[in-house]
């Protein structure tokens, strides 16, 4: 491949890993809170929650990404493409992330919030001080996975437009007769930034560990 051809993926590396990453990100905050919401027992917000969090987790994101930018302009909205598709993304990932930090919770043991009710400590201050941190660090994996999943399912974003990572790669394809170099180079770049979530986690443990001695 010559150096235009190796521009054009890295701008399509580029337009994938930001959507990703926000995507990612808003992911996590969402999910935690409707895990919050859920633990909370509140009978019409669990079953209206449990309903979007099933259907989100069932619904294939090409089909959830074609939804939404077909469905858009008919509802008065009318964003550029590149947040139709984080706004795809976030919705299919903040509903497994929902679950993951809700089986984080129900994890956490009785005995440390009784033993932090007992010093006087309020609900409020429990949570933040005692149950996230350690909540943040036993669901870390389960995240991580999550966001790995997420980047290669990422190329589902191609199908409304966007000239993603996997939409370069076909395009260099056809225009050079040659599949197998761009298509190798791109599956690198993915495992690429699957390395960096994994290095971060990686990173992440290591600083609570040393945190918690």
């Amino acid at each position: 491949m010559d150096a235009q051809a190796w521009r054009m993926l890295l701008d399509g590396a580029w337009v994938t890993a930001w959507i990703s990453g926000l995507s990612i990100a808003l992911g996590v905050v969402i999910g935690l809170g409707m895990a919050l919401l859920r633990l909370a027992r509140i009978p019409v917000v669990d079953t209206l929650l449990a309903t979007w969090i099933s259907l989100s987790r069932a619904t294939p994101l090409v089909t959830l990404v074609l939804f939404l930018f077909l469905a858009a302009p008919s509802l008065g909205w009318t964003p550029a493409r590149e947040w139709i598709a984080v706004a795809a993304l976030t919705i299919n990932t903040s509903a497994f992330n929902a679950e993951v930090w809700r089986a984080a919770f129900r994890a956490f043991s009785r005995e440390q919030r009784e033993a932090a009710l007992a010093c006087g400590m309020r609900p409020g201050q429990i949570l933040r001080r005692i149950m996230l941190p350690q909540m943040a660090i036993s669901s870390l994996p389960g995240l991580v996975n999550e966001m790995s999943f997420l980047v290669k399912g990422s190329p589902a974003i191609a199908i409304i437009g966007l000239v993603d990572l996997s939409r370069v790669t076909n395009r260099i394809a056809a225009v050079t007769y040659e599949p197998l170099p761009p298509i190798l180079a791109a599956a690198a770049i993915y495992m690429l930034l699957i390395a960096l979530l994994l290095k971060l986690q990686s990173i992440a443990e290591r600083r609570a560990q040393r945190l918690a001695m």
